[in-house]
């Protein structure tokens, strides 16, 4: 196996710049990234884009209704506590960023901080984790497109339709991405600024209401009415709305000035979200209560829309659910392409997949190997269950994550030279990794098993294909 993999070997604690593989040749050849890096063009606003626009969505428009069924209006507390877990994992990954700005993110710093084997397991998992999310963005975007219409007036067929729509959308978003980052930066920046547009309207006006502005009366409600348990499993529950945040890192390589921007937009990304999830469960029970709000399910939020402006109102935040995929979407095509570049530069996967087109500058093997399983998993539908899979993969490297910064605070190599650093790490960092860990258990008992399997996979591939590999920065 193998040959394309260069020659060499090298030593711990070198650049983590360079990678280097030991073959059965006398020669040493050291590979840099130089001549394949890819070009910085997303700045602060894109990249808080990115993190914020992975997170809306199932936060704002299916859990509502779930969570206030299982904690009551003591669900603003469960995203509360969500919202301090993924900071206790945001900072040491801005942290590790900022020493390490390439592509990949969490698999660069896994890598680096933990060893290959580790690093390659969390990045062909995270590569198959953003796809399966990417496949469900999509599907809920078919589903909300012909929502959108049906409430318009507009009758369309069942399934085939939406899945139609969401591969025709799929296959635009690709393009999109194919023909320059910058390009796709743009959809996010103005789908994100309409997005929270709709939001912030919404929430204020809800608000104002709530608190009898308007001249309306909400029914006062014990706050935590089936006690405190809930509201850590609806935690549990709620967290895979803040999985979206270490997109950012992943596409660190593409993040102009990353010492600044990187550490800014992932922990502004989930204080934004967390103000927003908050603010949706309190004025979504001020409007009708924690027992009718159950009873919407997964559409309460449009019903909660509908109270306050009519079916204007309802087409309204269904336009917002539209937004949220597609902002969803487009920022995962994008996160798993860098992620399966910077597995593939460091030959763990074959190199050719690290490619980068020199008219667009964007990496364009990476980006059919991203794009093209989404599409065949929308195609076949039932994609469901692989969303939480995803959350599985995510929270495994999440935890990894923390514990890479520990491991790197230990040895200190000589190239980590981060420009933010954790305060009280061990705390943050150890904490981090427990609630990370320690949220799995609350998952369904497939959505582990596959993620378990994926994951053993993904660890046997590395012993087949790349088990000489030695990477330049591992300790």
């Amino acid at each position: 196996m193998g040959t394309e993999r260069p020659e060499g070997a090298n030593r711990a604690g070198e650049s983590p710049e360079t990678v280097a593989l030991p073959t059965d040749a006398d020669s040493d050849t050291a590979v840099t990234e130089e001549g394949s890096e890819l070009e910085r063009s997303i700045g602060l606003v894109g990249g808080v884009s990115i993190g914020v626009g992975t997170m809306i969505g199932a936060g704002i428009f299916v859990f509502p209704g779930l969570a206030a069924g299982e904690a009551g209006p003591a669900a603003a507390a469960s995203f509360a506590i969500g919202a301090v877990i993924a900071l206790l994992v945001a900072l040491p990954a801005s942290e590790l960023a900022t020493a390490m700005p390439k592509s990949g993110g969490g698999y660069y710093f896994i890598s680096r901080g933990l060893g290959s084997l580790p690093g390659a397991v969390v990045g062909i998992s995270i590569w198959l984790g953003l796809v399966f999310a990417t496949a469900f963005y999509l599907v809920s975007f078919g589903s909300y497109a012909a929502a959108l219409l049906a409430e318009a007036g507009v009758r369309i067929g069942g399934l085939p339709v939406v899945d139609a729509l969401a591969l025709g959308f799929g296959l635009l978003l690709t393009a999109l991405n194919l023909f320059g980052t910058e390009n796709a930066a743009k959809l996010q920046n103005y789908v994100v600024g309409l997005l929270l547009t709709i939001l912030v309207v919404f929430l204020s006006y809800g608000g104002l209401d709530a608190l009898g502005v308007f001249g309306t009366t909400s029914t006062p409600e014990t706050f935590m009415p089936f006690g405190l348990m809930p509201v850590f499993s609806t935690a549990a529950l709620v967290f895979t709305s803040y999985l979206g945040f270490a997109q950012v890192a992943t596409v660190a390589g593409d993040i102009k000035d990353p010492g600044r921007n990187l550490p800014l937009a992932m922990v502004g990304s989930v204080l934004i979200v967390a103000v927003l999830y908050v603010s949706t469960i309190f004025v979504a029970t001020s409007a009708f209560g924690s027992g009718r709000l159950s009873g919407f399910g997964e559409t309460a939020i449009v019903e909660v829309a509908r109270a306050f402006g009519g079916d204007v109102g309802a087409l309204t935040i269904l336009i917002g659910g539209l937004l949220a995929t597609v902002s969803s979407a487009n920022a995962s095509i994008l996160s798993t392409s860098r992620a399966v570049f910077a597995v593939s530069k460091d030959a763990l996967l074959p190199q050719f997949a690290s490619r980068v087109n020199l008219q667009y500058g964007t990496p364009h093997v990476a980006l059919s190997m991203a794009g093209g399983p989404v599409l065949v998993l929308v195609a076949l539908g039932e994609v469901e269950l692989l969303a939480e899979v995803a959350s599985f993969l995510h929270l495994v490297m999440y935890g990894l994550i923390c514990v890479a910064l520990i491991a790197m605070r230990r040895d200190e190599p000589e190239w980590y030279d981060p420009e933010f650093r954790v305060p009280a790490y061990p705390l943050v960092a150890g904490i981090g990794a427990l609630a990370s860990f320690g949220l799995i258990a609350f998952m369904e008992r497939e959505s582990q098993i596959i993620g378990a399997a994926i994951m053993i996979a993904a660890a046997g591939w590395y012993k087949y294909y790349a088990d000489d590999v030695r990477l330049k920065g591992v300790l």
